[in-house]
């Protein structure tokens, strides 16, 4: 059994906006395999779909993004999941704009929805896929920025990272996260490794 979780932040005021993309991947996921969304168990914060031909679950937390952990640890433990059986998909501002970056682990840089859930495992030990959303004006406040809605120019090139994210979903239930970082990482990447692991 796998766990793939999409971060973002629950309402109608969040739709489009960057920091949702991790929830519109998993909604993507589940609209291509006719999933549907119910209540978590056991009274967690979170929508989850089973996906029993490939043996996952799918799941978006309904705590806000700052407060993420709280669900993934609840579904974790219900479904009686191992870490590296985990894929956590968000938002990341330090990507160009439909970009994806996969990695086994690594630090929240500076992501509330990682922070959080680092924060209540107690380990960095989880794989993640971070989509690309761009900083833009660097002079803007971090928090406007990702809790802003896609620039209609960008909204291209993030439709089609949000598409290949649930690809690498797919993917990773399949056959687990090398393979992901394998297939949708870029080339140049993998020399940044012990950065990205310092950064990420």
């Amino acid at each position: 059994m796998k766990l793939v979780v999409g971060l973002g932040n629950p309402g109608r005021q969040y739709v489009g906006t960057r920091h949702n993309v991790g929830f519109e991947a998993v909604d993507l996921f589940a609209r291509r395999h006719a999933l549907a969304w119910e209540a978590a168990p056991r009274g967690i914060e979170a929508l989850s779909a089973q996906w029993r031909i490939g043996g996952a679950t799918i799941a978006k937390p309904l705590t806000f993004m700052n407060l993420s952990g709280q669900a993934v640890v609840g579904l974790l433990q219900f479904f009686k999941i191992d870490l590296v059986d985990m894929l956590v998909i968000v938002d990341e501002v330090q990507l160009e704009a439909g970009r994806l970056r996969a990695r086994p682990s690594g630090s929240a840089g500076g992501h509330n929805g990682l922070r959080s859930i680092i924060a209540s495992l107690g380990t960095e030990a989880f794989p993640r896929l971070r989509i690309g959303v761009g900083r833009g004006d660097a002079q803007r406040d971090l928090a406007d920025h990702v809790l802003s809605r896609v620039d209609p120019a960008e909204r291209p090139a993030v439709d089609e990272a949000v598409a290949r994210a649930a690809d690498a979903a797919e993917l990773f239930v399949a056959e687990g996260i090398l393979a992901v970082m394998n297939t949708f990482n870029r080339k140049e990447d993998a020399g940044q490794e012990s950065e990205d692991n310092r950064q990420s």
